[in-house]
Parts: C-alpha cells; sequence; structure tokens
C-alpha cells in the first residue's frame, strides 16, 4: 500500500444534511412519515380497488383521478424511504459492528414489507390498465409524465404471483434468503488475518490485505493471497449456506413467478432481451485470445512463465503512480473539466462537501460503490483508496455513478435509475476521461503502468466477469437438485477460471474463493450481477467513442441519454443515440478498442 495513502487522514462521509443521526428526530419524523403514508396508500388500495383486475375498468375518468392520487403520494413515500435507507446503509456498510445501525436496518426491512405489498398491488392494477393505459394517462398531469415508465410495469406485472403470496413471499424474506448478504457482508468485513510486512506482523481485516494484491513486492502479494485463502477457509462454512439459501430462494422464486429460468428473471429486470445476451456474450467469448496475449505478455513482464493469481492485479512498469488524496481528487477534477465544467464542478462539490468514505478500517466493505440520498438530490461515495493509479480510476467511475443520479436530478422516482445494463455507462464514461487523459500525459516510463492499470480493469470486466456467468448459471442449475458443499463452490469456480483465462494462469494457482467474498452472489434479487458489467464497460467505452468522434455537440445527447435510463428498454434507450446492441458488431467495436490497448502493452515487451 503505498505510502501516501497510511500516513495522511482520508475523509469519511457526511450525511449531516440529511439527518442527525440514527436516533436523532429529523430520522423519527421522516420514519413516522413514512409509515404514515404506507397507511395512506393502503387507505387509497381499499377505496379505488387497486390491485389485479379480472377486466379492464370503463371508468377512464375516475381511474385517471384514482391514479394521480395514488402516484403523487407513492412517489414521495419512495424518495424519503430511500433517503432512510440510505442513510442507514451508510452506517452499516462502513461499520459491520454497529449495532444501532443493524437494529434500524431491520426495522426499515419490516416496513419494506409493507412498502412491497403496497407496489405489488400498483403494479398489478397497472397491468390491468394495459388496454386503457392511455387513455388514463390523457386525463392526468403527474400520471402522464410517468407514461414511459407505467408501460414498464405493466410488462413486470406479469410475472407476479397472486398476492397473497407476494406478501408471503415477503415476509419470508427478511428472515431467510432474502437477508443472506447480511451473512456474507458481516462474515467477510470482519475477518481478520495476521500477516508480515514492513518488518512485523500485524492483524489486519481481510479488505485491507486483499489491497496487497496491488503492491510492488512480490513476496508480499503472494503472502497476502495465502493469508486470504487461509482466512476464508475459516469462514466457507457459513458463506457457502448463505449462497445455498440466495440460490435456492432466487429458484423457488422464478419458477413460482412464471420465469423460464432464473437468467430469464435476471433479463426482465435488467431489460434486456437473451438476443442482446447472446451477442455480448459470444463477443466477449471470442476476445478471450487476446486478452490471454495481454497475460502472456505480463507474464513475461514480470519474468514468469504463467500468471498465478496473486500477479493478476500486480503493478508492472519502472514508474509506480500513486497519489494523495488531494492529488488525486485535484486530478479527476482537472480531467473532468476538459469533458464539461459542469462535471468537474459536480465532482469538486463531492470532494469539497464530503460525500466520499475514502478511507479502508475494520469493520468497513471492502469495493466501492455509489448511492443516491433522493430527499437532498446528493450522492454517496464509498471508497477505500490506497493512493494507486487504480483507485484513483475507481474515484472517476463511482463519480461517474453519481453524475448519472445528477442528470436525473428532478425526475420523479419512478422514473429514475437505470437497468445494471446501463447504470454503468457514466461510470465507464468517466474513468475513460480519467485514463485517456493520464495515458496522454504520461512520460514514456509511466505509460506500461497505465496501460496495465486499464487492462487489469478491462480483463476483469470480460475475462473473469464471463467465469463468474459460468459459474451461477452452473450453480444455479445443480441447486434446483440439492444444496452445494463449499468443495463444491470451489470445484465450480476453478473450472469456470479453467475454461476462460485458458493457457495463460497458472493452473495450480487460481482462486477458488472468488465465489466467497463477491457480494454480487448474495442477493436474490440481483441474480447473474456479472454480464451488466460487461455490457456497461463496452457499451460505455462505445458511447465515449461517441463523442470523441461528434465532440461537443454530443454533450446534450449524452446528457438525455443518462436522463433517461430509468425508463424503457435497453435496446429502446440504446437506439435513441443509434446503438443497436442486438448486433455484434457494436460489441465487436468496442472490444476493439480495447485490443489496440493490448497492442500498445505488448509492444513494450523487452
Amino acid at each position: 500500500m503505498p505510502e501516501t495513502a497510511i500516513k495522511e487522514k482520508l475523509p469519511h462521509w457526511d450525511l449531516s444534511n440529511v439527518y442527525q443521526g440514527l436516533e436523532s428526530d429529523d430520522f423519527e419524523a421522516d420514519l413516522a412519515k413514512v409509515t404514515r403514508q404506507l397507511d395512506e396508500l393502503e387507505t387509497l388500495i381499499e377505496r379505488h380497488g387497486i390491485g389485479r383486475l379480472e377486466a379492464p375498468p370503463t371508468d377512464v375518468a375516475a381511474t385517471a383521478a384514482a391514479l394521480e392520487e395514488f402516484l403523487t403520494l407513492l412517489d414521495d413515500t419512495l424518495r424519503v424511504r430511500s433517503a432512510l435507507i440510505s442513510f442507514v446503509q451508510s452506517f452499516i456498510t462502513t461499520d459491520s459492528y454497529n449495532k444501532t445501525a443493524a437494529k434500524r436496518g431491520s426495522e426499515l426491512e419490516k416496513l419494506g414489507v409493507r412498502a412491497n405489498s403496497v407496489y405489488v398491488r400498483f403494479e398489478g392494477w397497472i397491468g390491468s390498465l394495459a388496454p386503457v393505459l392511455d387513455q388514463v394517462c390523457e386525463g392526468t398531469g403527474f400520471a402522464a409524465e410517468h407514461k414511459l415508465a407505467l408501460r414498464d410495469i405493466v410488462d413486470q406485472s406479469k410475472y407476479r404471483m397472486e398476492t397473497a403470496l407476494e406478501d408471503l413471499a415477503s415476509e419470508l424474506l427478511i428472515s431467510g434468503g432474502g437477508i443472506m448478504h447480511k451473512l456474507q457482508g458481516t462474515v467477510t468485513s470482519q475477518l481478520k488475518m495476521p500477516i508480515e510486512h514492513e518488518g512485523k506482523t500485524e492483524e489486519l481485516p481481510i479488505t485491507m490485505i486483499r489491497n496487497f494484491s496491488n503492491s510492488t513486492d512480490p513476496d508480499l502479494r503472494k503472502r497476502a493471497f495465502d493469508t486470504e485463502m487461509e482466512g476464508y477457509e475459516k469462514i466457507r462454512e457459513p458463506v457457502a449456506f448463505a449462497l445455498n439459501c440466495v440460490k435456492g430462494t432466487s429458484i423457488t422464486l422464478a419458477k413460482h413467478r412464471g420465469f423460464d429460468s432464473v437468467l430469464h428473471s435476471a433479463l426482465v429486470y435488467n431489460m434486456m432481451d437473451q438476443e442482446t445476451l447472446d451477442a455480448l456474450l459470444v463477443a466477449m467469448k471470442d476476445s478471450f485470445p487476446m486478452f490471454r496475449g495481454y497475460f502472456k505478455s505480463k507474464s513475461k513482464k514480470l519474468g514468469k512463465e504463467k500468471l498465478p493469481w496473486w500477479d493478476l492485479t500486480a503493478p508492472v512498469g519502472e514508474v509506480e503512480l500513486t497519489y494523495s488524496w488531494q492529488e488525486a481528487s485535484d486530478y479527476v477534477v482537472q480531467q473532468f473539466g476538459n469533458f464539461s465544467d459542469e462535471l468537474a464542478g459536480f465532482a469538486r462539490n463531492a470532494f469539497d462537501k464530503k460525500w466520499i468514505d475514502a478511507e479502508p478500517r475494520d469493520g468497513k466493505q471492502g469495493g466501492a460503490f455509489c448511492m443516491g440520498v433522493r430527499t437532498v438530490e446528493e450522492s454517496r461515495i464509498l471508497a477505500n483508496f490506497d493512493g494507486s493509479f487504480d483507485q484513483l480510476i475507481t474515484l472517476a467511475h463511482e463519480l461517474g455513478h453519481g453524475y448519472h443520479s445528477f442528470c436525473q436530478k428532478g425526475l420523479p422516482m419512478l422514473r429514475r435509475g437505470s437497468p445494471m445494463t446501463l447504470a454503468e455507462t457514466a461510470s465507464i464514461f468517466c474513468e475513460t476521461i480519467v485514463f485517456n487523459a493520464a495515458l496522454e500525459s504520461a512520460p514514456e516510463e509511466a505509460r506500461l503502468g497505465i496501460l496495465e492499470n486499464q487492462l487489469v480493469g478491462a480483463s476483469q470486466v470480460i475475462v473473469d466477469i464471463y467465469s463468474r456467468f459460468i459459474f451461477e448459471s452452473e450453480i444455479v442449475k445443480r441447486r434446483e437438485s440439492a444444496e452445494l458443499s463449499a468443495d463444491e463452490f470451489c470445484e465450480i469456480m476453478l473450472d469456470a477460471q479453467r475454461q476462460t483465462y485458458g493457457d495463460a494462469i497458472d493452473e495450480d494457482h487460481m482462486n477458488k474463493y472468488m465465489w466467497l467474498w463477491k457480494p454480487h452472489y448474495y442477493s436474490h434479487g440481483y441474480n447473474f450481477y456479472n454480464f451488466p458489467y460487461a455490457f456497461g464497460l463496452l457499451f460505455g467505452l462505445g458511447v465515449y467513442a461517441m463523442y470523441l468522434k461528434e465532440g461537443d455537440a454530443f454533450i446534450p445527447r449524452y446528457k438525455e441519454l443518462l436522463r433517461g435510463t430509468g425508463e424503457g428498454k435497453v435496446a429502446e434507450i440504446a437506439g435513441r443515440i443509434g446503438i443497436d446492441v442486438r448486433s455484434r458488431d457494436f460489441w465487436d467495436d468496442s472490444i476493439r478498442i480495447v485490443g489496440k490497448q493490448v497492442e500498445q502493452y505488448v509492444a513494450l515487451d523487452d
């Protein structure tokens, strides 16, 4: 870990403008408000007969009035409840020992059962209104603004059980498979192991030990990997139990909701069709020889025949790029400014107002994410900053997510957000801005390190993501028959890695526990949270290529794209800016951008 990150004080995020605390008067007031609003929504459901209907209503005017009233109240309820959830999550994800946060999270989950019940009835009602929905919306103001979003809800409503069963499922999820992400998150975030570094042995959180994979010291990288594997041996059984619960729950719910499979449910929730996924997966698979060329070149640069897993993210090059927190923040803002003053101003505001929690520490989740706080129209970003170039790029990436939310400022809740496939568009765009600037301005001796960082990320998102897709496909298939053991999870993961990394990786030293620490597997509502990352990388690169071709004239279209990702199918949204995501040509063109980077990298072999 670079010295700059060790010595300086890194920021924790500030949410004091949201609520004063987990038990403060303003938090309690909004909690009471949401409870009261749910009461009112339930009353409207009874008064207007909101729910799945046997036939479309004939009184269009009365239905329009009911829809307008219900949507207006639902919007504010969703907005305030979202802020409560984000606030509590800000404590849970940075301090898994915080019992008050855990208790508050449990309270919100129970409230969420009621909210889900309300939404299920609303969704069924909208599905029933499909034949007359356009007529109903014509007689409204606020509801008319939701026409596209309501059409999406019509499609989603086709995959619901009977209302009573959905209510039962919602209640059971908060005490069963639906909360297994808590078990995985708590057990992994609290795991600590002793490791020798800098001449002394120290017990560190596993998230900090994982950061040593970026060290320039090859012995430390290997020690960190071995320590990580040893630590996971201690917790593998409870985490395997969690994964069995999550996937068992997903399989059962997908079957009873009328999906063809768990993958089908993921496609529907991602607003994506099988044709698009097939085009993406084939393009990814066909790129493996290119990435194996990168891995083999990296092996050569490190003086090895094949890469062991602990060298996959090892820095390469004579110059180790490190940044203090101030240097990193200033650099990101400066490069964003080359795209637009608005983007730069957004990033500067995020740094100055402490929207970012940067310090790695015990009890804090690893990785990085961005969450919106809707009541104040802001975002909060979790990072684990270690001063590396990789973390510089991560900051740019997460700020891109925040900018995406910024572009949707003022929209009603049902029109916000994005399917996971398009959620990476702005983040990839922003990290590409910073990467290209760094590569262009870097001295010759630093270019190798910058290309290395980019290709580490791209290989993870294409090659490793494909291995995760293979892994999840196989465990879902097997879990339909019986629970899987921790050993079976390990065997399936290793087989998936062999299929994707091929002969470029040392088969004796792969990572059988990738399933254990990746949180993406542990939420029943986010199955196959793998291919959306690959979609996002390649879609983001394709959009950035359009910007390079069209220049500043593209910026308004780009912002409109980001603003509209909450409404419509993925293929439709992409088509708004002339992209055909069902075509191999688009994906191949984006992969070629990465291919040129591989060519530059390989050309730097001694």
